[in-house]
């Protein structure tokens, strides 16, 4: 209701620039859409928590342009509200944890499917210096009905196990909304994401950075909204899972790279050498040399997607790409690919040769063709890595 908006929004403002300048140990931080059916519950739960374990906290509410007078309620059922203009599930949680006060974050979905009286074991965990604790669905009591079929056993299963093979991470349910973490270790990660997507960068990134981290049961209950999920399940698992392979050049780029060069050299070098009366012969060749440059691409992409990533912080070096930033600099590049464009000429040049004595069709086309591929292939990858590494050299100019 726009109007309920307009109307609180000096009270809202009010409430977050007259914010208790003591430290407060614990802020549980809710995001808000149109939650006007249980986020009353969620803050009364909250608070109540508070209460019976004398933690000196506070119960945010970070809004994301409710319609339904959620806000409203929030602040009656005694939350602080935050409002975030930028849409997005990661974003209005960004806007809640960065104004929050606690030393300690736990956040949590304002639907009523998690239990915010059993927070307990989530704080000791933090208090016990973890810097994430992450709730897992799966080692407790799921509740009938609070998860789809496809969800429980298709979607996060294979997610959370695209997550754990990419990243090495030991977290067993990548997608859990309910979360603890440092209000220190959250700054460091600089979480970048604003949609749904924002719960796997947290665990891919806190892996990366080599955080502490911990998982707790946590018992999942139906939403207690009656109307639709904000969650929509095929556009953001694939959102999901096309941030894990983006930050991960390795699996996206380098390994399908170098199969494909493997196997274009392997067959290649198979047909290279003298004619078939069968196939395979120059005509397998011609797909075999496909591979070998498409693969070649993939593997600098995966170069440049490494040293962008790095060079934005928002993934660590690691000892390897250090040592290669070290070693590999944009003029060996450009030798390397010289000295390809060299060779690449002294077959287009030899080809040449046949041809002038007259025995260019003598020796059949299927042996010529051979001598102009694999030049062209050599003038193409030279050429290619020549351009890639002026390319590099601006990528890393920053980080000299």
């Amino acid at each position: 209701m726009p109007e309920i908006i307009e109307k609180y929004k000096d009270f809202l403002e009010f409430e977050v620039q007259n914010l208790p300048q003591d430290d407060l140990e614990l802020s549980i931080v809710m995001p808000c859409l149109n939650e006007a059916e249980t986020v009353s519950q969620c803050i009364w739960k909250a608070r109540t928590f508070l209460r019976e374990h004398k933690i000196h906290g506070e119960v945010v509410v970070a809004d994301n342009g409710s319609t339904d007078g959620s806000q409203l309620l929030a602040i009656k059922a005694g939350a602080r509200v935050v409002s975030v203009e930028e849409k997005g599930y990661g974003a209005a949680l960004s806007g809640g944890v960065n104004s929050a006060k606690g030393k300690y974050i736990i956040m949590g979905d304002s639907d009523d499917s998690y239990d915010f009286l059993e927070l307990l074991p989530m704080l000791e965990k933090l208090r016990s210096g973890y810097d994430l604790v992450m709730g897992n669905r799966f080692k407790a009591k799921l509740v009938k009905g609070a998860m789809p079929w496809s969800h429980r056993y298709i979607g996060n299963p294979f997610l959370t196990f695209v997550g754990r093979l990419f990243f090495k991470s030991k977290v067993g349910d990548f997608h859990c909304g309910l979360r603890g973490f440092t209000k220190e270790a959250f700054e460091k990660l600089d979480l970048r994401t604003t949609g749904m997507e924002f719960a796997s960068e947290m665990v891919v990134k806190a892996t990366l950075f080599r955080l502490n981290i911990t998982e707790v049961p946590i018992v999942l209950s139906p939403d207690g909204r009656s109307g639709k999920p904000h969650l929509r399940s095929f556009r953001d698992g694939w959102r999901h899972l096309q941030f894990l392979f983006i930050y991960s050049p390795r699996w996206l780029f380098l390994y399908p790279g170098m199969i494909m060069m493997f196997f274009g050299l392997a067959i290649a070098g198979w047909i290279l050498p003298r004619p078939f009366s069968t196939t395979p012969d120059v005509h397998s060749m011609l797909y075999a040399v496909a591979g070998i440059m498409i693969g070649f691409q993939a593997i600098i992409f995966s170069i440049f997607s490494k040293t962008f990533a790095v060079h934005e912080k928002l993934i660590p070096a690691g000892p390897i790409i250090e040592r290669f930033f070290n070693k590999f600099t944009p003029n060996k590049g450009i030798v390397i690919g010289l000295i390809l464009i060299a060779l690449g000429i002294a077959g287009s040049l030899y080809t040449y040769y046949l041809w002038t004595k007259g025995t260019f069709f003598e020796v059949g086309i299927s042996v010529t063709l051979r001598y102009v591929i694999a030049s062209f292939t050599l003038l193409v990858m030279g050429f290619q890595l020549i351009f890639s590494s002026f390319f590099y050299g601006l990528l890393i100019l920053q980080n000299k």
